[in-house]
Protein backbone atom coordinates (compact mmCIF):
# COMPACT_ATOMS: atom_id res chain seq x y z
CA UNK A 1 0.00 0.00 0.00
CA UNK A 2 0.73 3.74 -0.38
CA UNK A 3 2.95 4.41 2.64
CA UNK A 4 2.12 7.60 2.52
CA UNK A 5 -1.34 7.04 2.89
CA UNK A 6 -0.54 4.67 5.51
CA UNK A 7 0.10 7.68 7.47
CA UNK A 8 -2.99 9.75 6.88
CA UNK A 9 -5.17 9.72 9.74
CA UNK A 10 -8.94 11.27 9.18
CA UNK A 11 -10.66 12.38 12.36
CA UNK A 12 -14.02 14.57 13.43
CA UNK A 13 -13.07 18.15 13.10
CA UNK A 14 -12.51 20.41 16.09
CA UNK A 15 -12.73 24.23 16.83
CA UNK A 16 -9.19 24.44 17.04
CA UNK A 17 -8.62 23.49 13.55
CA UNK A 18 -9.94 26.44 13.18
CA UNK A 19 -6.65 28.25 12.12
CA UNK A 20 -5.08 24.96 9.87
CA UNK A 21 -8.45 25.33 7.41
CA UNK A 22 -8.09 29.04 7.06
CA UNK A 23 -4.13 28.40 6.49
CA UNK A 24 -4.81 25.65 3.86
CA UNK A 25 -8.25 27.87 2.40
CA UNK A 26 -5.38 30.75 2.01
CA UNK A 27 -3.05 28.89 0.27
CA UNK A 28 -5.77 27.41 -2.46
CA UNK A 29 -7.65 30.78 -2.94
CA UNK A 30 -4.97 33.28 -2.45
CA UNK A 31 -6.53 35.45 0.44
CA UNK A 32 -7.57 34.69 3.84
CA UNK A 33 -11.40 34.59 4.87
CA UNK A 34 -10.56 34.15 8.89
CA UNK A 35 -14.40 35.08 9.25
CA UNK A 36 -16.28 33.06 6.52
CA UNK A 37 -14.66 29.93 8.42
CA UNK A 38 -15.31 31.19 12.00
CA UNK A 39 -19.06 30.93 10.70
CA UNK A 40 -18.74 27.82 8.56
CA UNK A 41 -16.40 25.93 11.43
CA UNK A 42 -18.06 27.33 14.69
CA UNK A 43 -21.21 28.84 14.66
CA UNK A 44 -22.74 26.32 12.13
CA UNK A 45 -21.06 23.07 13.70
CA UNK A 46 -24.75 22.49 15.42
CA UNK A 47 -26.60 22.44 12.19
CA UNK A 48 -24.64 19.84 10.85
CA UNK A 49 -23.98 16.03 11.95
CA UNK A 50 -21.00 15.54 14.02
CA UNK A 51 -19.04 12.97 11.99
CA UNK A 52 -19.85 15.00 8.76
CA UNK A 53 -16.93 17.62 9.04
CA UNK A 54 -13.80 15.70 9.22
CA UNK A 55 -10.16 16.69 8.78
CA UNK A 56 -7.17 14.01 7.17
CA UNK A 57 -3.41 14.83 9.49
CA UNK A 58 -0.05 13.56 8.49
CA UNK A 59 2.02 13.55 11.51
CA UNK A 60 -0.11 15.64 13.79
CA UNK A 61 -0.66 18.21 11.01
CA UNK A 62 -3.75 18.87 8.90
CA UNK A 63 -3.32 18.77 5.58
CA UNK A 64 -7.14 18.77 4.48
CA UNK A 65 -10.76 18.59 5.43
CA UNK A 66 -14.02 18.23 4.26
CA UNK A 67 -17.57 19.90 5.28
CA UNK A 68 -20.65 17.50 4.32
CA UNK A 69 -24.61 18.02 5.56
CA UNK A 70 -27.58 15.82 5.59
CA UNK A 71 -30.88 17.61 4.09
CA UNK A 72 -34.14 18.09 5.89
CA UNK A 73 -37.03 19.22 3.58
CA UNK A 74 -36.25 22.32 2.62
CA UNK A 75 -36.58 22.54 -1.19
CA UNK A 76 -38.57 19.35 -1.39
CA UNK A 77 -35.15 17.78 -1.18
CA UNK A 78 -35.93 14.29 1.04
CA UNK A 79 -33.93 13.66 3.82
CA UNK A 80 -32.25 10.58 2.27
CA UNK A 81 -29.85 13.50 0.65
CA UNK A 82 -26.47 14.19 1.90
CA UNK A 83 -24.58 17.27 0.26
CA UNK A 84 -20.65 17.07 0.39
CA UNK A 85 -20.41 21.50 0.56
CA UNK A 86 -16.46 22.13 0.97
CA UNK A 87 -13.54 20.14 0.63
CA UNK A 88 -9.41 21.28 0.83
CA UNK A 89 -6.57 20.10 0.46
CA UNK A 90 -2.97 22.13 1.25
CA UNK A 91 -1.63 22.18 -2.05
CA UNK A 92 1.95 20.74 -1.11
CA UNK A 93 -0.36 17.72 -0.52
CA UNK A 94 -2.77 17.57 -3.31
CA UNK A 95 -2.87 14.94 -5.78
CA UNK A 96 -2.09 11.80 -3.54
CA UNK A 97 -5.48 10.59 -2.75
CA UNK A 98 -6.15 12.19 0.56
CA UNK A 99 -9.31 13.87 -1.12
CA UNK A 100 -10.36 10.42 -2.41
CA UNK A 101 -9.79 9.24 1.50
CA UNK A 102 -11.88 12.13 2.88
CA UNK A 103 -14.65 11.85 0.53
CA UNK A 104 -14.94 8.24 1.50
CA UNK A 105 -15.29 8.67 5.13
CA UNK A 106 -17.92 11.58 4.66
CA UNK A 107 -19.47 9.27 2.32
CA UNK A 108 -19.40 6.07 4.56
CA UNK A 109 -20.56 8.31 8.01
CA UNK A 110 -23.31 9.81 6.06
CA UNK A 111 -24.71 6.51 4.96
CA UNK A 112 -25.26 5.74 8.58
CA UNK A 113 -27.93 8.14 8.75
CA UNK A 114 -29.51 7.02 5.79
CA UNK A 115 -28.26 8.90 3.42
CA UNK A 116 -28.44 7.22 -0.20
CA UNK A 117 -27.70 10.11 -2.40
CA UNK A 118 -25.49 12.74 -2.39
CA UNK A 119 -24.84 15.88 -4.08
CA UNK A 120 -22.00 18.99 -4.82
CA UNK A 121 -21.93 21.64 -6.18
CA UNK A 122 -19.02 22.26 -8.72
CA UNK A 123 -18.10 25.26 -10.68
CA UNK A 124 -18.22 24.51 -14.21
CA UNK A 125 -14.98 25.60 -15.78
CA UNK A 126 -13.19 24.09 -12.63
CA UNK A 127 -11.72 20.86 -14.12
CA UNK A 128 -9.65 18.93 -12.10
CA UNK A 129 -12.65 18.94 -9.27
CA UNK A 130 -14.93 17.74 -12.29
CA UNK A 131 -12.57 14.99 -13.00
CA UNK A 132 -12.23 13.98 -9.10
CA UNK A 133 -15.47 13.63 -8.46
CA UNK A 134 -16.13 11.43 -11.69
CA UNK A 135 -13.38 9.50 -10.37
CA UNK A 136 -15.21 9.48 -7.13
CA UNK A 137 -18.55 7.78 -9.44
CA UNK A 138 -20.59 11.19 -9.27
CA UNK A 139 -22.29 12.02 -12.69
CA UNK A 140 -24.15 15.19 -13.82
CA UNK A 141 -27.41 15.25 -11.34
CA UNK A 142 -30.97 16.25 -12.68
CA UNK A 143 -30.97 20.16 -10.85
CA UNK A 144 -29.90 23.17 -12.31
CA UNK A 145 -27.56 25.83 -10.53
CA UNK A 146 -29.69 29.11 -11.23
CA UNK A 147 -28.31 32.78 -10.56
CA UNK A 148 -29.39 36.08 -10.83
CA UNK A 149 -27.01 39.03 -10.54
CA UNK A 150 -28.46 41.76 -8.73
Amino acid sequence: MNSFLDKLEIRLMREDDLDAIVNIDTKVLGESRHDYWVTKIIKQAEARPPDASLVAEIDGKVVGFILGEVSGWEFKVPNNIGWIDTIGIDPDYQNRGIAKVLANALVENLKRYGVDTIYTLVNWNDWDLLQFFHAMGFTRGDMINLVLKV
